[in-house]
């Protein structure tokens, strides 16, 4: 056997477990992805967290014209001091994000999926105070994006 029909069986025999499991890309046609796509609406944002957090799930559930698909949420963000010198002076802060999400069927008004995700992301706060504020804003862009993506991936996976 050359070694490049060597690869090829390989390459082969591992895909055979992929494929004897049922898997499905999660954007094929008919598959979770393909099922929310423009399918959810969004509750409306009312803080400047919140707008890009559902800023940022419907860039990925895309817009809805006719929403089968309600997705409410509600989002908790804690910032903590993280570094300390020896000066005692703070030099890092860390933001904790909860997001607590429910997919609500339009129709029969039914829970289909549900849950809360966290996740956490820092900061440097060795610069000036601009500088400070500037990074904390964009930490706390990072965190939603973070926390969006998270409830997506948790919604193709468990899509109804």
């Amino acid at each position: 056997m050359s070694s490049s029909d060597r690869r090829q069986f390989l390459i082969l025999l591992a895909a055979l477990p992929v494929a004897a499991c049922g898997f499905t890309p999660a954007y094929a046609p008919g598959a979770g992805g393909d099922r929310l796509r423009g399918r959810v609406a969004v509750q409306a944002p009312d803080s400047r967290n919140e707008f890009a957090f559902a800023g940022r799930l419907s860039a990925r559930l895309g817009q809805a014209s006719t929403a089968e698909y309600t997705l409410t949420y509600s989002l908790r963000v804690e910032r903590v001091s993280g570094g300390i010198s020896p000066a005692n002076d703070i030099t890092r802060y860390t933001l904790k994000g909860e997001a607590t999400y429910t997919l609500t069927e339009n129709a029969t008004g039914t829970r289909a999926a549900g849950g809360t995700v966290r996740n956490f992301t820092s900061w440097s706060a060795t610069g000036s105070t601009v500088a400070g504020v500037t990074a904390e804003e964009a930490a706390a862009e990072r965190l939603m994006t973070i926390l969006a993506d998270d409830i997506v991936a948790r919604l193709i996976a468990e899509a109804p």
